[in-house]
């Protein structure tokens, strides 16, 4: 699999040693986590939006209302960054400052294009239902041709990316390695709860195994 090529925007300058240009890392990352966080330039200011996404091979997948703001400039062809983190857990040290929190996180630049036909637009839709709960599609109505001409499907190449992450346990001064403070690692996961049935579900229906079993791919590795 062929590395990232670093780039001026992608080129880490801060702890240098926690990042890494590894395609398959970013997969990783992209696949386990459920929401990225858009960033564009907006109306006369910044702007960071938080939106589900799919992929696709070395495409990012997003989607939204046509109407939307945040969609429609970005397809209007501006630079965006989108990064998507996972939190692995809280480190905590003997010093306030050596606190910290180990991570998987992916930083994407580039310009997306309009997926604009109504084939790519299923295929996107696809992928980004399935990214959320793999086996969903099989299972219900497809969206029809109002729905595809409402909706906004946005394709963003893998090409300008990093993957920085944060694991193991605090690193103190040596001095303060005698303090009697408990140090280590309190480990966070997304665990699924019971499913809870819509109030007009059909009597009889039970959850699907995807329902019952779900899990996010790779799920609390680090």
């Amino acid at each position: 699999m062929v590395p990232l090529a670093a780039t001026a925007r992608t080129t880490l300058k801060r702890l240098p040693k926690r990042g890494s240009y590894d395609r398959a890392a970013m997969y990783r990352i992209l696949d386990e986590a459920l929401v990225c966080h858009v960033g564009f330039a907006g109306e006369g200011s910044p702007v960071v939006i938080p939106t589900a996404y799919g992929r696709s091979g070395d495409t990012l997948l997003l989607h939204g209302s046509a109407a939307g703001r945040m969609l429609r400039t970005v397809a209007g062809g501006v630079d965006v960054c989108v990064t998507v983190t996972l939190v692995d857990g809280l480190v905590l040290a003997r010093s306030a400052f050596h606190h910290s929190i180990n991570y998987r996180s992916v930083v994407i630049f580039g310009r997306a294009r309009v997926v604009d036909d109504a084939e790519g637009k299923r295929a996107a839709l696809r992928a980004i239902t399935e990214h959320i709960v793999p086996g969903r599609w099989a299972d219900v109505r497809e969206p029809h041709a109002q729905e595809l001409k409402a909706t906004l499907v946005l394709a963003l190449a893998l090409e300008e990316a990093s993957v920085k992450t944060r694991s193991g346990p605090p690193l103190d001064d040596e001095e303060d390695y005698t303090r009697a403070v408990w140090a280590g690692e309190l480990p966070l996961r997304v665990l699924p709860q019971a499913p809870v049935a819509d109030a007009r579900l059909v009597v009889g229906v039970e959850p699907p195994p995807y329902v019952r079993a779900y899990r996010r791919p790779g799920s609390g590795s680090v």
